[in-house]
């Protein structure tokens, strides 16, 4: 078993060698832009390492891991058109740099480009493969759509936050850990067992992105602090604040993310000193470590080894500990 920053290296490799700039240029160009600014690489090194968990190499699984790549990238470059976010990892968003056309054109681009990827399985790994990604793909769509609405509600509650941010963000970590389960032809039990891994990461991997959108340091976070509540996202820190303020700051709070932000500077210091009174940061931490806690509890139901097991876990912890 290797190391998780070899799994990184060797996919960082393969996503150079494949993803080249060709015409028309003005097309390929922000695909080659946005999927070289760097980032985690989360996804496609869960793919690779669930393969090699399951028994087969991990160069058997790169086009599948390079495939939940393109697509979440794709996702991040229509994501920002519709927040009008000005930065992704500390640089311009692609709409920014190109403009909104662009942007629209080659994010499409991306979706069949993520597709074409799984024309190099045959059979019945294709199949599953085509078939999990399909699923995955709505419910993204599916949750991206919850978070807009929501942005307009004032009755959000914390199961309905719940289930946007697992069909928005967790269900595709979890496909990208099944899709090397899959390309391993391990049994629908551990296949089904890792997805529900995955999501259960996924879910504090995002619970912890919403707390750094808020408490994060700039420099590493590599995305604009106060973000979500300058676009009165209704995360799961504002929905736990208004079960534990006082009257007075439940209203401050409804009256703020009700309105077009304005003097944001402003807005964001009011809101964190909210969530700070209703001691949100450990409320926060709380809820990453019961949905790392979940994930671990699946662990000991798949049939692999201990030291896979620990391996996983180790990942597990390292991404609840993050800062970026």
């Amino acid at each position: 078993m290797i190391q998780i920053a070899q799994y990184r290296e060797t996919f960082i490799e393969y996503l150079e060698e494949k993803v080249v700039l060709t015409e028309p240029k003005n097309l390929y160009e922000p695909i080659v832009y946005i999927l070289q600014l760097g980032g985690k690489r989360l996804r496609p090194v869960l793919t690779l390492m669930t393969a090699e968990i399951f028994g087969t190499s991990h160069t058997k699984a790169l086009d599948a891991a390079l495939a939940v790549e393109v697509f979440h990238n794709f996702s991040l470059v229509h994501d920002d058109i519709m927040d009008g976010a000005p930065l992704r990892r500390g640089k311009a968003t692609v709409h920014e740099k190109w403009d909104l056309n662009t942007g629209i054109l080659s994010g499409d681009a991306m979706l069949i480009l993520a597709y074409q990827l799984f024309e190099n399985y045959e059979g019945p790994i294709f199949k599953a493969l085509a078939e999990l990604f399909s699923k995955t793909a709505i419910e993204v769509c599916e949750g991206q759509q919850y978070d807009v609405d929501f942005e307009t509600r004032n009755d959000v509650t914390i199961p309905e936050y719940l289930r946007m941010i697992e069909y928005k963000t967790a269900v595709l970590v979890g496909a990208a850990m099944k899709m090397g389960a899959i390309i391993a032809e391990t049994s629908e039990q551990d296949a089904q067992g890792i997805y529900d891994f995955g999501r259960y990461l996924g879910l504090a991997f995002q619970l912890q992105d919403d707390y750094l959108d808020a408490y994060g340091d700039p420099e590493t976070f590599g995305k604009q602090v106060g973000g979500d509540i300058i676009e009165n996202k209704k995360t799961y820190l504002y929905l736990k604040a208004l079960e534990n303020s006082s009257k007075e700051d439940t209203k401050t709070l409804l009256r703020l993310f009700s309105e077009k932000s304005e003097g944001t500077d402003e807005k964001v210091a009011t809101v964190k000193a909210i969530f700070n009174k209703a001691n949100i940061p450990e409320t926060m931490k709380t809820a990453i470590s019961e949905y790392t806690q979940k994930a671990f509890k699946v662990l000991q139901t798949l049939h692999i080894g201990d030291k896979e097991k620990q391996q996983l876990q180790a990942f597990g912890k390292q991404l609840m500990n993050r800062t970026v």
